[in-house]
């Protein structure tokens, strides 16, 4: 049995090119990466064109936002996974209440003034938030880290998760438990 090559992608190095305006640097990670971003999104949304439309957005978001990253409080990739996950569920949240627009509503909104600039020390505290999960993720046991990553980042119900890891039910409901309290601990 081969083992994978070790995945030797620089996700910071990408991020900081796009954050100086290196199109080919988006399209790498768009090509490194869209297929398991659209297998998040996919596994939130439960709905294919959803999925899509999430993983665009997302990629406009990472191509706008990208000078935001500081490599110093957390994974390049980590950031770019956040970024989808947190997209999918906006999207499944606002599910019903998508609204068509017309041509004459298009034109209006095109006219009122921009959106205001996002709180920067909201950005600031979110993106230490993400360092510091990301540590306190790493100091969990194997069996609890994976259950909450299946569980928060891909989705997955517990049934699902015991599934992909042939461990019983009640097992993965305990280290969830368990895992969400110790990292509850570790970030308090």
């Amino acid at each position: 049995m081969r083992l994978p090559a070790p995945d030797t992608f620089d996700h910071d190095a990408a991020l900081a090119a796009c954050a100086r305006g290196d199109r080919v640097a988006l399209r790498r990670l768009y090509e490194h990466e869209g297929r398991a971003l659209l297998g998040v999104a996919l596994r939130i949304v439960r709905d294919r064109a959803t999925a899509e439309d999430v993983l665009h957005d997302s990629f406009m978001k990472i191509w706008t936002r990208a000078a935001t990253f500081d490599p110093g409080r957390g994974a390049g990739r980590g950031w770019v996974v956040s970024i989808v996950r947190h997209g999918a569920l906006d999207a499944l949240r606002s599910g019903a209440r998508t609204v068509s627009a017309d041509e004459d509503d298009m034109d209006a909104l095109q006219a009122d003034d921009p959106p205001a600039a996002p709180d920067m020390a909201e950005a600031f505290a979110l993106r230490a938030d993400l360092g510091r999960l990301d540590d306190c993720l790493a100091r969990l046991d194997t069996p609890k880290r994976n259950c909450v990553l299946f569980a928060y980042l891909d989705g997955c119900t517990h049934a699902e998760i015991a599934e992909r890891l042939g461990a019983p039910l009640g097992s993965v409901k305990a280290w969830i438990r368990r895992g969400l309290t110790s990292l509850r601990e570790c970030l308090a």
